[in-house]
């Protein structure tokens, strides 16, 4: 045990570390907590082994020193370089006098540019007329309270309002909803067998267990059929016609990619890109940083058809783990061959347990899907759905959740056969006419017999 002093009253920031009086030290660890926790709601990514490693570097920081004690917990609490105007103006807003207010900072979360101002009030409830004093009884729970004011719309109003259509403030909000959708996707049974529980027959664990009876078959043991988590495949269009819509789709697949175990992403416009590694970054930015610096055909032209076909013989053997969920997100809008959409969709579907196809123009009422792509693939797909707004997540997430632990019988491509010509109207033959000018009869003719061996010549 450290056996020296930690002192109450420094040089510099003295109130910093007590409530109204004097307070003994040992209250510094719920306001340590309470500041986390305030980073937290910020947008700083403080855990709580940030937390646990600020309270054994107390042990040797002067906590006088409002200068060393700042240098402290921002080591430990900031780890990107534009986190450092959040955590400076909120460090002054935590640690002040009880008598200061609150900030018009513009603050920033996980490095999205607010387009109103957020109020941040870490102040007792009362009024400005009448401002606590440092001797008065504070509540220890209302003086670090935060308070956020937040001055766009309800949380109902922002499920119904469409992607494209989305501020960066209100994408922030958004994430944070989706992440705590449920993606159940149900469980599928494996060749394997487990013990206990079903009707086959175990023989060796029987054998094993007859041992100790003297070889008697008293104890029958049972193995049962192993069940595993179906895996998800995330294909994605980020073509020129799906940019309104880009940037919150991947905030989807990355919240997507951390509440399922099992999932393979990847990107096309032109060409396909396996984006599953960078989906495993934990901060959203980063991951959408990584992602644009490794597709190349980022907001590019469309060929639906070839990217399906690249991931059928590159991927799908690869990735697909006992028959995955496929997730398939693009407007429809084609520029390569129908035939060829048609023909990959359909092979794609019958190596799949489900086949979910998701359209963000699906939720406009007017909608109609009148585009070649879209035509060509529509008898291929087990379920058309929308994915404009949180609502349809949330119907997503219902929907994957109730799917049944059977498929139905896929549609096979065939290809359609040339017409054809139709049949002309046969003209009589001329008729064969004789010398005497009188027709001849083909019917009435007698018909050729081969002369008989041994005849008469």
């Amino acid at each position: 045990m450290n056996d020296r002093p930690k002192p109450v009253n420094g040089p510099s920031g003295s109130d910093a570390f007590t409530n109204g009086a004097a307070k003994p030290v040992g209250h510094i660890l719920p306001s340590l907590l309470r500041f986390a926790e305030m980073l937290r709601r910020l947008g700083l990514d403080v855990g709580s082994g940030n937390v646990l490693d600020l309270v054994h570097s107390m042990d040797y920081v002067q906590m006088g020193r409002k200068g060393e004690f700042y240098q402290a917990v921002r080591s430990i609490f900031v780890h990107r370089k534009q986190d450092i105007p959040i955590f400076d103006e909120a460090f002054q807003v935590f640690w002040r006098k009880p008598a200061t207010g609150s900030t018009d900072m513009d603050l920033r979360t996980l490095g999205e540019q607010r387009r109103t101002r957020t109020q941040l009030n870490a102040g007792s409830d009362a009024e400005p007329d009448n401002p606590p004093t440092q001797n008065s009884e504070a509540d220890d729970e209302s003086e670090h309270r935060v308070d956020l004011t937040r001055t766009y719309s309800s949380r109902e109003v922002l499920r119904q309002k469409d992607f494209a259509e989305f501020t960066g403030r209100e994408m922030a909000e958004a994430r944070g909803m989706m992440a705590h959708l449920a993606w159940d996707l149900g469980r599928r049974r494996t060749r394997r067998m487990t013990a206990g529980g079903g009707n086959h027959l175990d023989l060796r664990r029987t054998m094993r267990r007859s041992l100790k009876f003297g070889g008697e078959f008293f104890e029958l043991a049972t193995k049962a059929p192993k069940d595993k988590p179906r895996s998800l495949v995330l294909i994605c269009d980020v073509s020129g016609s799906m940019e309104r819509y880009t940037r919150m789709l991947l905030h989807f697949m990355h919240t997507v990619a951390t509440g399922v175990d099992r999932l393979e992403a990847f990107l096309f416009a032109t060409r396909l890109t396996r984006i599953t590694r960078h989906l495993r970054y934990r901060s959203v930015d980063q991951a959408i940083t990584e992602v644009s610096q490794a597709v190349p055909d980022w907001a590019g032209g469309t060929r639906i058809g070839d990217a399906i076909k690249s991931f059928n013989y590159q991927w799908l053997r690869r990735v697909m783990r006992g028959q995955a969920i496929v997730l398939v997100i693009s407007d429809g809008w084609d520029r390569g061959e129908p035939k060829l959409l048609a023909k990959e969709v359909s092979r794609l579907q019958r190596s799949c347990h489900r086949l979910i196809w998701l359209n963000p123009l699906l939720g406009s009422p007017a909608y109609q899907p009148l585009t070649r792509g879209m035509q060509a693939a529509l008898p291929y797909i087990d379920d058309f759905l929308p994915v404009h707004n949180l609502t349809s997540l949330e119907a997503l997430a219902q929907r994957l959740s109730t799917l049944p632990p059977e498929r139905g019988t896929p549609t096979v491509y065939r290809p359609s056969r040339p017409a054809e010509p139709e049949a002309s109207q046969s003209t009589p033959s001329p008729t064969i006419q004789n010398q005497g000018n009188r027709p001849i009869d083909r019917v009435a003719q007698p018909a050729f017999r081969p002369p008989t061996p041994g005849a008469e010549r």
